[in-house]
């Protein structure tokens, strides 16, 4: 079994000294709560992983799922996990107690999540997207039908799927070609076919719950026409009571490049004609319903990049510590000089070192945004909430490509730092790179995220969003520009605001007469602003770490070490990797439209 590190230190650092977490205790919603409850949580869900997940990811990778006479078969350690799992009331941490949920702050499900995630990924998706699927019936669907079904899903006992794709609407959702007729008892005829169904049938619960998207017959073309059904594969009576099979059937089971723990299946719907539905919402709405399902599915897909790239950096770290190779730089020309931990070769300590500030930025940022959320829900301010959930709106697509884009940079840094034994099965780095490979890829692939951030976030309530955003940005860089260590830092940070804005104001102007190049570089300049947020990130923390120090924390102490290196990390970052967002800015600028125009 590969070693499993949890970089718990950052991700208290994080929680409690960043955000802090604390202070949601001060509104109703989350009275009764502290730090020492959130601890408890964070130790216990360590244990799980450590304990429970870690130990079966490469059994689970090695066994993978199978189709047996019409039945998926996930790997056989999942089931004794899955059970301690929804034991320890896992599954819905942050949900409605009312409904079998734990009522505690969706940041700290993220923390959670970022344990589990990084432990067995492919264990996750089955809790993750059951919790998902609950959570969107509660917000949108009637009362008796998230009586009907919820409890169940928030206990583990059902699963949930999000079922949008098929053979020829991708992306392209409105394209489907599922429908469903309506009944005389109320309920619908649900017909079609459904492709690339995370968890879309196993052998781990009694009952999953399907929500599949399908067109009603007669209902307007496109995304406008489509709504959205709750489909069981054995059907839910009204009091709650298990029926006959919802003629639900696995066709297939793709073979992938990782995740093989979850199932991952062709669903046909209807075949033998006795497939029923339940409408969620309205009629004709399903696509905005099944929004706030995605919307929280990509901040965990971000949170999959970042996880796996933090469990493969706390890999590559430790393995550079032992591994001797070589003399240090310095003695290079005496033969019998002696070898050296690889941690001390320059380049493997610059590999380091993007590992570490990618990771720990992109924690700050993914847990951010479930802190504004937990925000929103805190405040009695219908303002002030609208504007808090704007703001996640505004991060969600940076979160979902940038977390899963460099996540599996990261997992490639962390292989290269390894060498050969990171390219081999011993040390589990080649396993996290095939398992966050995905993450760039469904849950709306990451150009389809750049897209949404240029072509609906950034212009959202005319623009207004964006600007508040950057407004807190100018800020945090006025308060601290004249920092007698990161004054540089924050100067650099202040230079690649000032020119996204005007990048902005560029695409803005031109997409009124041709929208193609603003769209051919959306993917480049989420990049720009996406290393932007990880600066401040990054800056943020050596503020607050820098503090800790100059308050008198010795530097030779464990928590001086610490500080010290989040000082060094957000200098490294500032230093190394933002001055590409200017070289973006200044690609971008040229709107160079050669790849409009070539024939290839």
């Amino acid at each position: 079994m590969a070693e499993f590190f949890v970089d718990r230190r950052d991700i208290d650092f994080v929680l409690f000294e960043q955000l802090p977490l604390v202070k949601l205790a001060d509104s109703e919603r989350f009275s009764g709560q502290n730090t020492d409850l959130y601890a408890m949580v964070l130790n216990e869900a360590e244990k799980i992983a450590t304990e429970v997940l870690a130990p079966i990811n490469a059994e689970a990778d090695r066994e993978g799922c199978r189709l047996e006479n019409g039945q998926v078969i996930v790997p056989k350690a999942y089931h004794k996990a899955y059970k301690l799992f929804c034991e320890g009331g896992w599954v819905a941490l942050h949900t409605n107690p009312e409904l079998g949920g734990q009522g505690l702050p969706a940041t700290l499900f993220i923390a959670t999540s970022d344990l589990f995630v990084s432990a067995c990924t492919g264990f996750v998706f089955y809790p993750g997207l059951t919790v998902a699927a609950g959570h969107m019936l509660e917000k949108h669907a009637k009362a008796d039908l998230v009586q009907r079904f919820v409890p169940n899903m928030y206990s583990g006992k059902w699963t949930g799927t999000m079922c949008l794709t098929e053979p020829n609407a991708g992306t392209a959702v409105g394209d489907l070609k599922s429908s469903a007729v309506l009944r005389d008892d109320g309920t619908y005829d649900i017909t079609g076919t459904k492709i690339f169904i995370s968890c879309g049938d196993h052998d781990l619960t009694e009952n999953i719950i399907h929500l599949v998207l399908a067109r009603v017959k007669g209902d307007a073309p496109g995304i406008k026409g489509v709504s959205l059904f709750i489909v069981p594969k054995i059907w839910v009576n009204e009091d709650g009571s298990l029926g006959q099979s919802n003629d639900v059937n696995v066709a297939g089971l793709e073979h992938k490049m990782g995740i093989h723990g979850c199932s991952t299946a062709l669903l046909s719907f209807g075949d033998a004609g006795q497939c029923r539905g339940l409408l969620v919402g309205e009629q004709g709405k399903g696509i905005k319903v099944m929004f706030q399902m995605m919307n929280e599915a990509r901040l965990i897909t971000g949170l999959q990049g970042m996880s796996l790239g933090s469990a493969s950096y706390q890999i590559a770290l430790h393995y550079a510590k032992e591994r001797i190779q070589g003399t240090s730089i310095a003695n290079f020309k005496d033969v019998d000089a002696p070898r050296v931990p690889i941690i001390e070769h320059p380049d493997v300590r610059r590999m380091l070192l993007l590992q570490k500030s990618y990771v720990e930025g992109l924690r700050a940022l993914i847990y951010r945004a479930g802190f504004l959320l937990d925000q929103a829900e805190a405040t009695d301010d219908d303002d002030e909430r609208e504007r808090l959930e704007d703001v996640v709106g505004l991060l969600t697509p940076v979160c979902k490509a940038f977390g899963s884009d460099m996540g599996f940079r990261v997992t490639e840094w962390a292989m290269q730092t390894l060498g050969g034994y990171g390219y081999i099965s011993e040390y589990g780095i080649e396993q996290h790179m095939r398992d966050c490979k995905i993450a760039s890829i469904y849950e709306g692939t990451n150009g389809i995220q750049a897209m949404d951030l240029l072509g609906r976030k950034l212009t959202a309530k005319n623009g207004m969003v964006f600007m508040g955003f950057l407004q807190e940005l100018s800020a945090f860089i006025s308060a601290h520009k004249k920092h007698p260590q990161l004054g540089e830092a924050f100067n650099l940070l202040e230079q690649v605001k000032n020119r996204l804005g005007e990048t902005t104001y560029t695409f803005a102007t031109l997409a009124m007469k041709d929208p193609e190049p603003p769209m051919l570089y959306a993917t480049p300049f989420l990049e720009m602003m996406s290393q932007m947020l990880v600066a401040w990130m990054l800056l943020e923390q050596a503020t607050i770490a820098d503090q800790k120090l100059s308050a008198g924390i010795s530097r030779d102490s464990a928590d001086g070490r610490f500080y010290a290196a989040k000082v060094a990390t957000a200098v490294f970052f500032a230093t190394n990797v933002l001055p590409q967002a200017l070289a973006t800015a200044d690609i971008i600028k040229r709107l160079d439209r050669s790849a409009l125009d070539i024939t290839l």
